[in-house]
């Protein structure tokens, strides 16, 4: 939709004008008729002047001339567009934008707290303007939308799902960037990055959760314990076989196998009592 508005520059024209201000002025000075001259010139000086405008870096001007769209100016300087136009002012600056703390569900039906920061710029000062009523309005309204569609969708923890997590930082940013450029885009909005910057249980299961994590991370640890104390014993059976210390038969060997576990997976120290009678007694 974005174009490029007529112009020139404005020291240009400025200085053109001048000249024709000292010929006005010449003009009028030669009786009735040069008057009227200089009147007609004089007009065309003051809606000549209408035409200036200043345009900072980063920033763009919006041309209408009565109501209708003539283009953008968004080169930096003094400018010289259309007479009898209005100039709408519209920044192309990085801007960025931060959600509140939104209470959703996530996937698994846990409500979470979650917020978002939007980082974007406007790549398209005449959709801006025209597509929506007010761009900035538009880009914190879908971007609330996206945040919430996307904890509908996630659980929060990944061993909840097989699929990805709203703590899988890197996958998630990336799914919520694409789906805010597309929501965006019919307003001239490019979106840089989108980020979760809040991410946490409701208040009123919070607790419950923190204990629900402790426990899962105390029977993956014990279960990492076991593993290893296993696999000693093991070794430690395979170590007297092979070198013919000892001989154990079926008994002793699981007599055997329950202390070193008992020592191996307790999470206390041990107090070892050494048996000074004979290996049955």
């Amino acid at each position: 939709m974005e174009h490029r508005a007529f112009r020139l520059n404005g020291f240009v024209v400025l200085a053109a004008l001048v000249v024709l201000g000292v010929i006005a002025g010449a003009v009028a000075a030669r009786g009735a008729a040069g008057v009227a001259v200089a009147v007609v010139l004089a007009v065309v000086l003051v809606l000549a002047l209408t035409g200036f405008t200043v345009i900072n870096p980063n920033e763009a001007r919006v041309v209408q001339f009565f109501g209708r769209y003539v283009g953008s100016v968004s080169d930096a300087g003094f400018q010289w567009v259309i007479p009898l136009t209005t100039k709408r002012r519209v920044t192309l600056r990085v801007r960025n934008f931060e959600t509140s703390k939104l209470k959703v569900n996530d996937a698994a039906g846990n409500p979470v707290e979650i917020a978002a920061v939007v980082v974007y710029k406007v790549v398209d000062s005449g959709k801006a303007t025209f597509a929506v009523d007010d761009y900035e309005e538009y880009v914190a309204i879908q971007s609330e939308t996206a945040v919430r569609h996307l904890a509908t969708t996630h659980p929060y923890d990944s061993d909840q799902s097989a699929g990805t997590s709203l703590r899988d930082g890197t996958e998630v940013a990336a799914e919520l960037t694409a789906e805010l450029r597309d929501r965006t885009e019919l307003a001239g909005i490019d979106i840089i990055e989108a980020r979760i910057t809040h991410l946490a249980y409701a208040p009123e299961i919070a607790q419950a959760m923190l204990v629900r994590q402790q426990a899962a991370q105390v029977v993956a640890a014990r279960t990492k314990i076991v593993e290893g104390a296993v696999g000693m014993v093991g070794l430690a059976l395979d170590r007297l076989r092979e070198q013919g210390l000892v001989e154990l038969d079926e008994e002793r060997k699981a007599n055997m196998v329950s202390n070193l576990l008992v020592v191996l997976c307790g999470d206390k120290a041990t107090q070892p009592i050494v048996n000074t009678g004979t290996l049955y007694s």
